[in-house]
């Protein structure tokens, strides 16, 4: 099977998402900045799951560049990447909403945590699928981003109850180490684009 609906499907999953979250920033009534204070943690938030989500758009995207089947592991793996993709309204609306308290910056770092090992599930099936001479299995190579994620993410949960800003900290960290886009995968394909010329 092509990726072509895989992806068209993961696209809009993530853009309903993205909209979804949107739609907690409540428009205040009244014309003033004091209007806004209240909304300021619920925008915060709002612009970290964002950003998170943006990342793995792009990431996903990246990947099924260069991969070139799929098969019914492949869907479901995607699929349960989704799914704590699909979470991301709740635990980013709940921790706005109460400011940031320990409870929901926990289940914030649990969500991220599922997301990122449905990712490497995922990465892991297509690998698996296509084989380890795939290009794919040559972009990622040892991952060394993919795996300090769940590290800062267990510490962030871990953290939450002791201090709930230490552990936003370890959140905004791996939002930061992804923030520019993986370029290996570019980077492979320019190799090979330029070695074909």
């Amino acid at each position: 099977m092509t990726t072509a609906r895989l992806e068209a499907f993961s696209d809009a999953v993530m853009a309903i998402v993205i909209t979804i979250m949107v739609l907690e920033l409540r428009i205040p009534h009244e014309p003033d900045l004091r209007a806004i204070r209240p909304l300021v943690p619920v925008f915060l938030a709002y612009v970290l799951s964002f950003v998170n989500l943006g990342i793995y758009w792009n990431n996903h995207h990246h990947m099924f560049v260069v991969v070139e089947r799929v098969n019914g592991k492949i869907l479901w793996a995607n699929l349960h990447l989704l799914f704590w993709l699909s979470l991301f309204p709740f635990v980013t609306g709940w921790m706005g909403e109460t400011d940031f308290d320990s409870l929901p910056v926990t289940a914030y770092g649990l969500v991220s945590l599922a997301a990122a090992i449905a990712y490497y599930i995922l990465r892991t099936a297509i690998i698996s699928y296509e084989g380890k001479e795939s290009k794919l299995a040559a972009a990622f190579g040892r991952d060394l981003k993919g795996k300090a994620s769940p590290l800062l993410y267990v510490a962030g949960i871990l953290l939450a109850n002791v201090n709930r800003w230490v552990a936003l900290a370890c959140y905004v960290v791996v939002v930061l180490m992804w923030l520019v886009p993986d370029r290996r995968i570019e980077g492979m394909l320019e190799q090979e684009s330029m070695s074909a010329s």
